[in-house]
């Protein structure tokens, strides 16, 4: 183990105290291995905890891409380009992001099912009331609102599972949990386009999962288990202060290394939700003898995203859990090898989008499969390199980061080269550009995201070298604040100094 940062023993106290932490460390291993290995421990409420918190998570993706399952009606309404139809997600991501710490904050202090009950009342409330309102602009703010109701659950519900389950069983919960990232998504875009196809009217899309969501307050409210925190690593650790926790997450390698790789996944993943849909039947428009609607294309991607999920992220989750036992590494490798394997599928993507009809779907789903492989896993890795009583925070911390720098600005961006481009590629602008001139714009702005999933492939390469000795400092401190609790008299451990 890396003793870097922690004090020597330089008396008998010390050793006594050494003595109890090796005696500790060695029960709390013992008692996590007897937890990590099955499902059959598992109580039936703890079931019911976990697929209430799958069964929210799939209705906050699914609102938060319906709108994308009707963006070319939305641009038509409301008489937008690309630029201000990638703005509608930014101010969403940006207010998401902004009250991520807050709840985090308040996540490691106050009761989750409050919390989390305030959240999804709160974003299905303003869903509702934003799908009636006739103004681009204040249609953007309670897109903003939307995102501020989402941030409360976002950066809480994985700390509720890392404080029921330990090892292999948390891995498996926090996959089954994180599956519904992809599957919500990808429903997003089926109810967006379908019910709005079906109504004639796609503000009718955006009126489906606020009554979900009302479901989901009652289940949180009555039947959600909220338990101790740290309850599953039977930690004695208590909260410390906000500057603390965030001096103790910056000087934590595997946590800022994976939060920055995991911003690089948030930036290709907001470009392509928002503007994946458009930028296929672009090309599919090209082809000839093929007649596709933007709701057609739209249910086909929907389809593509839940097909990938359902076997990406549990992929994901079986190499982690088959590889860590014998390769301590591996979680951080497979994370950086699946996004160096989807960054060469999406630019095929992008290449034979015009020439080909089945190729950009196919090859879709290779690169989402790919990018799927790392949901679960780093979660798991943000929890297991954190002692508990930080986990909302780091959550909050890591949302902060990869939002504001990754899909924060990504489909506005990706808007804006776009609507720059259109106007190069165009040879006059008193016309509107052509179809071949907006699909080349928009296939020229999306191979950013090429180069940001080789980024974030190093970047989780990098956490493979700290991974091990950061999980180590985890384990020992909460060993220490155990032997503690048990020898009142012993002095206070340098928990910041095992952690950081």
């Amino acid at each position: 183990m890396d003793q870097s940062g922690i004090t020597p023993n330089t008396s008998n106290q010390q050793l006594v105290i050494n003595s109890d932490n090796e005696s500790s460390t060695a029960l709390l291993q013992e008692k996590q291995a007897r937890r990590s290995e099955s499902l059959r421990d598992v109580t039936f409420i703890e079931y019911m905890t976990v697929g209430i918190l799958c069964f929210v998570n799939l209705i906050n993706y699914m609102d938060r891409f319906t709108l994308a399952g009707v963006l070319g009606d939305v641009k038509k309404e409301f008489n937008i380009g690309d630029d201000y139809a990638g703005l509608l997600q930014t101010v969403f991501v940006v207010a998401y992001m902004v009250f991520a710490p807050i709840f985090g904050y308040l996540g490691d202090r106050y009761s989750r099912r409050v919390i989390m009950a305030f959240g999804v009342g709160l974003w299905s409330l303003t869903t509702l009331v934003g799908s009636f309102i006739p103004s681009f602009a204040w249609f953007a703010v309670f897109r903003g609102l939307v995102g501020i109701g989402e941030a409360s659950y976002s950066t809480i519900a994985p700390t509720i599972i890392s404080d029921l389950f330990v090892g292999n069983v948390r891995s498996k919960m926090l996959a089954f949990f994180y599956f519904a990232i992809p599957v919500g998504s990808g429903m997003g875009y089926i109810v967006g386009s379908e019910a709005g196809a079906a109504a004639g009217n796609w503000r009718v899309g955006l009126r489906v999962t606020p009554f979900l969501g009302a479901l989901a307050v009652a289940l949180i409210i009555w039947v959600m288990k909220d338990p101790e925190r740290g309850a599953a690593e039977d930690s004695q650790m208590k909260p410390t202060s906000y500057s603390d926790d965030l001096r103790s997450l910056v000087r934590n390698p595997s946590f800022m290394l994976s939060t920055l790789a995991f911003t690089c996944v948030a930036f290709v993943t907001g470009a392509l939700a928002w503007w994946g849909p458009q930028f296929i039947y672009l090309g599919l428009k090209l082809q000839n003898n093929v007649d596709m609607s933007l709701e057609r294309v739209s249910l086909v991607f929907g389809v593509v995203t839940m097909l990938s999920g359902l076997l990406g992220v549990p992929l994901g989750s079986w190499l982690g859990t088959s590889l860590v036992k014998r390769f301590p590494r591996a979680h951080p490798i497979i994370c950086g090898a699946g996004l160096l394997v989807s960054a060469p599928a999406m630019t095929c993507v992008l290449l034979f989008a015009d020439g080909n009809f089945y190729a950009p779907f196919i090859l879709m789903f290779i690169a989402e499969v790919a990018l799927n492989l790392n949901w679960a896993i780093v979660a798991d890795m943000s929890l297991y390199v954190v002692v508990p009583p930080r986990r909302s925070t780091a959550e909050a911390f890591q949302i902060l980061i990869s939002h504001m720098l990754g899909d924060a600005g990504s489909p506005y961006l990706v808007g804006v080269i776009s609507e720059s481009l259109k106007k190069s590629l165009s040879d006059t602008t008193l016309e509107p550009p052509s179809q071949t001139v907006q699909f080349r714009a928009l296939q020229y702005a999306l191979f950013t995201t090429c180069f940001v999933e080789v980024i974030g492939g190093i970047f989780f390469l990098l956490t493979a070298f700290y991974i091990v000795r950061d999980k180590l400092r985890v384990d020992r401190a909460i060993a220490e604040a155990e032997a503690q609790s048990r020898e009142p008299s012993h002095s206070s451990a340098q928990e910041d100094n095992a952690c950081d």
